[in-house]
């Protein structure tokens, strides 16, 4: 069945080990489809830290067009990028210092006065790479957005019931407190320029994932459910996590 804004596509993984090998297939996939410069926006969390453990090792490093690709990330804790929960730092860490130049990664700078200082920073450096101030939907920004779902049903840092998740114009905000630990300020893509994108792909592994899956699939309308991609969603989950007696997102 073909995935639409509509309708999410589920793939099913063995085990965390087999969702990240599938992940990064994905990864490359979206890479060989695109001879130009290519976007992909990296997610924070624990859920990407064995496809990024993959990406910066044998054989894939060597089949990544790293002079090509972009790295950007969706959401970022307001610490300062030596601090470990620095979402970018982590993902510098694992795998794109030695291996990116230094120009084809773009943090989110978390030096500024407050969070939304730091969204208005980097709405504008997606804006100058994009090459404009308004998505047009026949141009994706991205061509791939790593996402995630935390225990909430959030996505980036977006969260339940707060404003940020029904904001339509601003690319990036600020967003003063989590919902979910570490309880720091942070800086989020909204869902308009997360959806700008060829696949938006959420990796949820674990058995601490099925409740919250539970809710989604039941068609809960948490922020994870409602971030799209314009192109393709997919949702690549692994069996611990599959809730039992559901087939997939509605």
């Amino acid at each position: 069945m073909m995935a639409t804004a509509e309708q999410p596509k589920l793939i099913v993984a063995a085990d965390a080990e087999a969702l990240a090998q599938a992940a990064a297939e994905r990864v490359m996939a979206r890479i060989a489809a695109n001879a130009g410069r290519i976007a992909i926006c990296l997610t924070g969390g624990s859920s990407p830290k064995k496809l990024y453990q993959l990406l910066g090792g044998a054989p894939w490093r060597g089949k990544i067009p790293w002079d090509r690709v972009h790295w950007f990330i969706g959401d970022e804790r307001f610490v300062p990028d030596s601090d470990p929960l620095n979402n970018m730092a982590v993902a510098r860490a694992t795998f794109l210092d030695g291996n990116a130049p230094a120009g084809h990664i773009h943090p989110i700078p978390t030096t500024a006065d407050n969070p939304d200082r730091s969204a208005e920073a980097y709405a504008l450096e997606l804006q100058a790479f994009y090459g404009s101030e308004s998505l047009d939907p026949a141009r994706p920004l991205f061509d791939l957005v790593l996402m995630g779902a935390g225990p909430d049903g959030h996505t980036a840092s977006l969260f339940p019931g707060f404003p940020a998740i029904e904001e339509t114009e601003r690319w990036v905000v600020g967003v003063p407190k989590a919902n979910v630990a570490p309880f720091v300020p942070r800086v989020s893509l909204t869902l308009p320029a997360l959806a700008s994108c060829r696949e938006m792909l959420f990796e949820i592994a674990g058995h601490d994932k099925q409740a919250i899956l539970t809710r989604l699939f039941n068609g809960e309308t948490l922020p994870a459910l409602r971030a799209r991609s314009n192109g393709e969603t997919v949702w690549l989950v692994d069996r611990a996590a599959l809730p039992e007696g559901i087939r997939g997102p509605r």
